[in-house]
């Protein structure tokens, strides 16, 4: 018998046992569909995540520290000149300073929230990777004149405006004691949303009192790859102007956010291969299955196999035509659980665009289809050896006596 008419013969066994051959499959379709859903999840999600942070994964924020120094006095404040400084470092593109503190924002007598206060300048927006929801940014003619405008967080619209972001545009608010227009809204990030951005010098004239300190400083560096360099020569710089021999003593830290999203990728990533570890029990445990029927079907078929073997059958036929038979049933549940994975992906996809496009929708990963599909078909393989050669080892005698 040769390759083509053992094909056959398996095909025709396995659709008289319809029914069993269909359950036999099932735990190795709803593995395959796992494993490939799961996986896609976890690469649009990173996906997502590198699209919507991936900006800041060059950001380096510079801090006052809090409390003494270790083995030194009080720390320094962070001035306009340490900003300069940083300015021109070689891996460093830009520095941004954040003047930031409590403050209540009232619009009207009876509505007020108790947000932050945010002074900047207008790299803001592009060193933190925000965007504008309603109305505009402020200009660098504001930042020089000081005008009196700010832009709202997404947190302080909800609770000012009812969430109406083209109703606050235009409006005017109390911040501390002076009058703001509001020029624009902040659209949502997830963090920060209860400030209200203002230009820097007008921050210092009518907010915070009038000096050339900063909270925070934001340094982004040329390039992804140039973060180390940015960050020593951010640690350089200021350990000299802060005249901080020790690093240990140092009155300022200094923090690369690629850090925290490559913690962040990580954690992602472990967390994905768990999830797919889990999901491949159910590939074993449709292996299992295979087994079991590729056994109770040498046991269905003993005196079929005498009469083979009786009439000059070899050994190689027998399990050529067992192997066979499961690597169809395995193969077969395994492109069922492919179509089902690409299906659910596609319908994922399509939903999480519209739900939550900032999450990451699900994505095809062709080479998790190959692995699931190549595993699906070893299954089959590895849970057929066994009972092929058990029906191959069958005396003719023993197998034709078989009742």
């Amino acid at each position: 018998m040769n390759s083509w008419e053992a094909l056959l013969v398996a095909l025709r066994c396995l659709r008289v046992n319809k029914l069993r051959s269909l359950l036999t499959m099932v735990g190795i379709v709803i593995g395959v569909t796992a494993v490939i859903v799961l996986v896609g999840l976890g690469d649009g999600m990173r996906a997502g995540f590198s699209k919507s942070f991936g900006e800041l994964a060059t950001v380096i924020t510079v801090n006052k520290v809090t409390g003494e120094v270790p083995g030194g006095g009080k720390p320094r404040e962070l001035h306009d000149s340490d900003i300069t400084a940083l300015r021109k470092a070689p891996a460093v593109a830009d520095a941004v300073p954040y003047l930031t503190g409590s403050a209540v924002i009232k619009n009207g007598p009876a509505s007020e929230f108790n947000g932050q206060g945010f002074g900047t300048t207008v790299d803001y927006l592009q060193v933190s990777n925000r965007q504008v929801a309603a109305g505009s940014m402020f200009t660098n003619t504001d930042e020089r004149i000081r005008s009196r405008v700010v832009l709202l967080g997404s947190t302080v619209v909800n609770t000012l405006f009812g969430g109406d972001a083209q109703a606050a545009v235009g409006t005017r608010i109390r911040i501390a004691l002076a009058t703001f227009k509001v020029i624009g809204v902040l659209k949502s990030n997830g963090d920060a949303d209860d400030i209200a951005l203002m230009p820097l010098s007008t921050a210092r004239a009518f907010v915070f009192g009038g000096n050339d300190t900063v909270t925070t400083i934001a340094a982004k560096a040329t390039g992804v790859d140039a973060v180390p360099a940015a960050l020593d020569q951010v640690n350089e710089i200021l350990s000299e102007r802060h005249h901080v021999p020790d690093p240990a003593k140092r009155d300022f830290k200094a923090t690369a956010l690629q850090n925290q999203l490559d913690q962040f990728n990580q954690f992602v990533l472990y967390l994905s291969l768990f999830v797919v570890a889990v999901a491949t029990i159910s590939l074993v445990v449709g292996g299992i299955g295979v087994a079991n029927i590729m056994l109770v079907s040498v046991t269905e078929r003993t005196r079929e196999i005498g009469i083979r073997k009786a009439i000059g059958a070899p050994k190689a036929a027998i399990m050529k035509q067992f192997l066979i038979e499961s690597t169809i049933l395995a193969g077969t549940g395994g492109l069922i659980g492919v179509f089902f994975g690409i299906t659910f992906i596609l319908i994922g996809a399509a939903v999480m665009t519209r739900v939550a496009p900032d999450f990451g929708a699900p994505i095809i990963s062709v080479p998790a289809v190959l692995v699931a599909l190549t595993v699906s078909m070893l299954i089959g393989l590895v849970a057929g050896g066994y009972p092929a050669m058990r029906a191959a080892r069958l005396r003719p005698i023993e197998a034709l006596r078989f009742q």
